[in-house]
């Protein structure tokens, strides 16, 4: 069984950064892309940020221009870099792979706070 961890929430001010780091236990074959998921007290889970096996990356619009996700494939592991944080951006972040066959990974989540 896969497992992923999460590290890198913490409490900051608004206008910091954080990077969160997403690691899987073992090699996954067949990636075929990774997230990052939040969901806010009482809000649904939403996508923040993902990346496909090529390279390709999609975000929410209300982290364009701000965060940034990336990956090592050779070590597993997917980051966000979240620069300019809001405290609209308090939510426990989830990262999530997703990968042939519809089998999808999850973490359990690392928690970002923001004060104003």
């Amino acid at each position: 069984q896969v497992q992923l961890m999460e590290s890198g929430g913490g409490l900051v001010q608004a206008g910091a950064s954080l990077r969160l780091s997403c690691v899987a236990s073992r090699s996954i074959i067949g990636i075929k892309d990774m997230a990052w998921h939040r969901q806010a007290p009482g809000k649904q889970r939403e996508m923040v940020a993902s990346i496909t096996s090529i390279g390709r990356t999609n975000y929410a619009d209300s982290v364009k221009g701000r965060f940034t996700i990336s990956k090592d494939r050779t070590k597993n592991m997917v980051y966000l870099q979240m620069n300019s944080l809001k405290p609209e951006d308090t939510a426990v972040y989830y990262c999530k792979l997703a990968a042939d066959g519809g089998v999808d990974y999850w973490g359990k989540g690392t928690l970002v706070t923001v004060s104003s």
